[in-house]
């Protein structure tokens, strides 16, 4: 999934996160900004987040409460836009017994993502200590100011 179908490129001038959240994954599902909820997951494949370096994406995720999302593989500026941003972004190695609209329950001290409706359990590639202090500071810049 590219960085235009999280958020197109005509929302990217003059909105803030909270109006690029209305027009989040529009592209691909119109409803999809209206049924996503507070600590919501993004289960996806392969290469979330490819397309252009601008941090607009997980801005719009996160605004949109969207808690973390968790793939296959990342493209690398996102990732870093995301961490940077504080939204949590996890690899997988399978996204297998999880389907759309499940409810789930993600861990990040034991890096694990549990179905709730199903049981199973997604084994999540942990991430670095110092990734995690960022991540619980809201982001870089709040990281760098408590230091």
């Amino acid at each position: 999934m590219s960085t235009d179908d999280i958020i197109a490129g005509k929302y990217l001038v003059g909105l803030s996160g909270e109006e690029m959240a209305r027009h989040v994954m529009e592209n691909l599902d119109p409803d999809f900004p209206k049924r996503v909820r507070p600590g919501d997951v993004i289960l996806a494949g392969r290469n979330f987040g490819c397309g252009s370096s601008r941090e607009h994406a997980p801005l719009a995720l996160r605004a949109a409460g969207i808690s973390a999302v968790v793939a296959l593989s990342f493209a690398r500026i996102f990732y870093r836009n995301a961490i940077n941003l504080g939204l949590p972004v996890l690899t997988c190695k399978s996204t297998e017994g999880f389907q759309s609209g499940d409810e789930v329950r993600l861990d990040l001290e034991e890096f694990r993502l549990t179905n709730l409706k199903t049981g199973a359990v997604l084994q999540l590639d942990p991430l670095p200590p110092f990734v995690m202090e960022i991540l619980k500071a809201g982001g870089l810049i709040p990281y760098l100011k408590s230091r």
